[in-house]
């Protein structure tokens, strides 16, 4: 069983840089594949990135540029560092990780085994 514990969101102006970190629990972290979610109110969740065990990483469009994920596998942590903020990226953002390599369906949450309780990241414009 591995436990995510997101921390660093918050509140921040449009334009702004926020950096979330996600601890993991256990022995095997460098194996997972790790990702980032995120749920708006009245929408659905919807993948943001993702740093596979073997280092490739994966953006949404929307975020292509603005975001950077990034793991120290010391640590068993996994970071989203966010810059030039919007307000469209209000929402919780939540991270993932599975122990099964199926990069090929990284951006799915579907392929995710354990997930953390979320952190709220609110941009105001």
């Amino acid at each position: 069983q591995v436990q995510l514990v997101e921390s660093g969101g918050g509140l921040v102006q449009a334009g702004g840089s926020l950096r979330l970190s996600c601890a993991a629990s256990g022995r095997t972290f460098s194996t997972y594949d790790m990702g980032w979610f995120r749920q708006a109110p009245g929408k659905e969740r919807e993948f943001v990135a993702a740093n596979s065990w073997s280092g490739s990483s994966y953006y949404t469009v929307s975020v292509k540029g603005r975001f950077t994920i990034s793991r120290d596998n010391a640590k068993n942590t996994v970071y989203l560092q966010m810059n030039s903020l919007k307000p469209e990226d209000t929402a919780v953002y939540y991270c993932a990780a599975t122990p099964t390599k199926r990069d090929q369906f990284i951006t799915r949450a579907f392929v995710y085994d354990y997930w953390g309780q979320g952190t709220q990241v609110t941009v105001s414009s």
